[in-house]
């Protein structure tokens, strides 16, 4: 396949461009203006073997131009990814993720009616749009975001469903949960705890500071995750959403006990204010049986092994 990756520069995205080049697929990548200088973690050879084009998802010219020349498939990693950066600016969260989607998903039925190609578009949403839970969730849960992030996710997958259901275009939906993997920023929970209990350890600290670690979460390897993806593009059904997860819930308070035992460090968590959110939903699990169902993808990596990965990442 000739695989369009948006967002390829991201941390998601570089492990599916690796993981389609590692398949044997034609990669084209899709990236703002700039952001191809800046992708040394690919290899020489990867870098040879991939297409970089410039992406602006709110240019309409520039989502026409990448979506043409005859593609298979479409990945939609690109957006505003961080429930952060959303709350900040509400309104740019809904035009990238959303209307982004809207152009980008637009541009694709375009191609198909054209007869130039017949592209499946895979759009990455978030298990946050289900909102507040005391169960696994599963894709006949409906939507209830309760951040800005979660609810610019749900515009995004109406958007594209919709042109799916007009132009014919095969559009599906990934919803993955919590994922993590070496590369992350520390923005990010897991590899800011590993960075503070690792500093703990150098430095002989008793504590570290952390937000709110009575939340359950449902983590998977970034390298799972992207597996799950180009399955989907494989096998998925046209018009139907899947979740991305794992399966099984973690505390955070056991999530932090777990990195504190592989960093080899004595220290406790500290309460502190300052790392508070506002808007952490106490309960998020997936239920990815129709996924499973659908395509055999099963979570390969443990929590274990990921975290010891991040660890030596870090370290180096």
């Amino acid at each position: 396949m000739k695989v369009l990756v948006t967002g390829a520069d991201g941390f998601v995205g570089r492990y599916l461009v690796r993981h389609l080049l590692a398949s044997g697929h034609a990669v084209r990548a899709g990236a703002r203006p700039g952001a191809a200088a800046a992708s040394e973690w690919f290899t020489p050879a990867e870098q040879r073997a991939i297409e970089w084009v410039p992406l602006e998802l709110l240019d309409a010219d520039s989502v026409r131009a990448a979506v043409g020349g005859g593609l298979d498939a479409i990945v939609h990693l690109a957006a505003i990814a961080s429930g952060a950066e959303a709350m900040r600016d509400p309104a740019a969260a809904w035009m990238v993720n959303a209307v982004g989607t809207a152009r980008l998903a637009e541009a694709a039925g375009t191609v198909r009616d054209g007869g130039a190609a017949d592209p499946r578009l895979l759009v990455v949403s978030s298990g946050e749009v289900y909102g507040a839970a005391d169960r696994p969730l599963t894709e006949s849960d409906p939507p209830r975001p309760q951040s800005p992030y979660a609810a610019s996710k749900v515009g995004a997958e109406v958007a594209a469903l919709e042109v799916g259901r007009r132009t014919g275009l095969g559009v599906m939906v990934a919803r993955p949960f919590t994922h993590t993997g070496p590369g992350q920023l520390d923005v990010y929970l897991i590899p800011a705890l590993i960075r503070r209990l690792a500093e703990a350890r150098r430095d002989g600290l008793a504590s570290v500071a952390v937000g709110n670690l009575s939340p359950v979460r449902d983590f998977t390897d970034v390298r799972d995750v992207v597996a799950a993806y180009l399955l989907l593009l494989e096998r998925g059904a046209p018009g139907t959403t899947y979740n991305v997860s794992r399966g099984e819930g973690t505390a955070l308070t056991e999530l932090f006990a777990r990195i504190a035992r592989i960093v080899g460090t004595d220290a406790v968590a500290r309460p502190d204010p300052a790392l508070m959110r506002r808007a952490d939903l106490p309960f998020l699990v997936g239920d990815s049986t129709g996924l499973r169902q659908a395509t055999g993808w099963a979570p390969a990596i443990s929590l274990d092994q990921t975290l010891q990965d991040m660890l030596d990442a870090q370290a180096h």
